[in-house]
């Protein structure tokens, strides 16, 4: 049960068209992931790299509490103030106005902050998951590009989408995911796993060892998310089974707006399609729903034993 006040009208915040902020998606990408590095760089490794991912905040994205000798520090995307803040547990805080800085300054900027806490940076300073040539961080001054309010809306889909993925990722009894955002692909994720080893992965994503993805994906999934469309053109939902079952892309799944991108390999759902839906979180928990339902079947997943009924409305 809960208690919550109703959603005001403009909770899911429309977003400019994906062409007129691409390169502030393209630099907030690159900083993303130096700062998920330097998590992924202090932390032990757990199961499918749930230690490297960043989390949803009321005020942007954090590292959550990571350790360092006998104290802790986190690094904040505070997309309220649009600052980045490195601070520690034992009081101290440093931080730095985001704007128009480039991906080497952005990296400069943060080594100065950690050091200045007596936080030494060390990282391999190189982008995964984007494809063709690219520039190390340090050698990056090409992508400097900030738009602050659609950054802004962005995180507020983000916290709706948070929302709602919670609300679906309540539904499973089995081993599920935390809802995190993973720097990699720049996507909010929850992933449903049936508990069955799964083929392993081909690898071959771009500057990612093959072995990352074989631990990634070493089990069978059902994963959902959600991003700013870069390779699609627009943001949306995604969801998709691995290993693909036979006949999943030909499932039928709900709203209407959905469909299987055959290039992506996953159904996709338009964020535009679900901010306009007369019920958003109807629109989203049906696309998030029937796209489970088809692999779960396909793949014939134990659900009775894997799944609870969906609670009664409050």
């Amino acid at each position: 049960m809960s208690d919550l006040p109703p959603l005001p009208a403009d909770a899911w915040p429309p977003l400019p068209p994906l062409a007129d902020w691409l390169d502030t998606v393209e630099t907030l990408h690159r900083w993303t992931q130096i700062v998920g590095k330097v998590r992924l760089a202090r932390t032990p490794l757990e199961n499918h790299w749930w230690n490297v991912p960043l989390y949803v905040t009321a005020r942007g994205l954090t590292t959550s509490a990571v350790p360092d000798g006998g104290r802790h520090f986190h690094i904040d995307f505070d997309f309220v103030d649009h600052r980045l803040v490195v601070g520690t547990s034992d009081g101290a805080t440093e931080s730095f106005a985001l704007g128009a800085l480039s991906v080497a300054a952005f990296y400069h900027a943060l080594t100065e902050a950690l050091e200045a806490l007596g936080v030494q940076l060390r990282i391999w300073p190189v982008p995964v998951e984007i494809p063709g040539s690219v520039a190390s961080f340090p050698d990056d001054h090409a992508h400097a590009a900030y738009d602050a309010d659609a950054v802004g809306r962005f995180w507020r889909a983000l916290l709706q989408a948070h929302r709602v993925l919670t609300k679906f990722r309540a539904r499973f009894l089995g081993k599920v995911s935390p809802v995190h955002f993973f720097w990699g692909g720049f996507d909010l994720a929850v992933t449903r796993f049936s508990g069955r080893a799964a083929p392993q992965h081909p690898g071959g994503i771009p500057n990612v060892g093959d072995w990352v993805m074989h631990e990634a994906y070493s089990h069978e999934v059902s994963s959902a998310g959600f991003w700013p469309g870069v390779g699609l053109g627009e943001a949306a939902f995604y969801a998709y089974a691995y290993p693909e079952p036979e006949g999943f892309r030909d499932a039928p799944v709900e709203p209407a707006a959905a469909y299987f991108h055959a290039d992506l390999g996953e159904f996709v759902l338009p964020y535009e399609a679900v901010r306009t839906a007369p019920d958003p979180d109807a629109a989203l928990l049906a696309f998030l729903q029937t796209t489970y339902d088809a692999g779960a079947d396909l793949a014939a997943w134990d659900r009775p034993a894997l799944e609870r009924s969906a609670p009664a409305p409050a």
